[in-house]
């Protein structure tokens, strides 16, 4: 927790001194979930974006990638709010998961949903997202996953 804290206010002195960029066509960042990972959201027009999520969890890994429909929510510029949908593939091993009680390890793949809220600062190239993205495992070890919600710290690339 403290490299985290650690990394995010560097983070920030950085992009102080760094031109501001309001609207940006690519953020890269962290994404903090139950686990860690990185994320990348690149904006095709002002409604749609793509989104890629490398996660990690339970001595594994998950590969996400969605599709995302953007609207302003707020008078304030840089508000969004943004739902998507899309699909994840992963490898997990059963003996670090408190539900599963073996030690299997699982390929899962399944479908993606995502609701959240962003805002890219006008000062400085930072983007913060706030959302839920709840998933179904079709494969693998099948069942609804609900408990991610993350938050994501992106620097913006104009």
């Amino acid at each position: 927790m403290k490299k985290t804290f650690s990394f995010l206010v560097a983070l920030l002195l950085i992009c102080n001194t760094l031109q501001a960029q309001h609207e940006y066509k690519t953020a890269v960042g962290l994404r903090c979930i139950p686990g860690a990972g990185i994320t990348i959201k690149h904006n095709i027009d002002d409604k749609t974006s793509v989104e890629g999520i490398l996660a990690t969890r339970w001595h594994g890994f998950n590969i996400t990638g969605l599709y995302q429909v953007n609207y302003p929510v707020f008078p304030e510029p840089g508000f969004r709010f943004y739902m998507g949908a899309g699909a994840h593939l992963g490898f997990w091993n059963g003996r670090y998961n408190p539900w599963w009680d073996n030690e299997r390890n699982y390929g899962v793949f399944g479908l993606d949903g995502q609701i959240g809220l962003e805002y890219t600062f006008e000062e400085i190239p930072l983007n913060l997202a706030l959302d839920w993205k709840p998933a179904i495992n079709l494969i693998g070890y099948s069942g609804f996953w609900g408990d991610e919600a993350g938050l994501s710290i992106r620097y913006t690339i104009k």
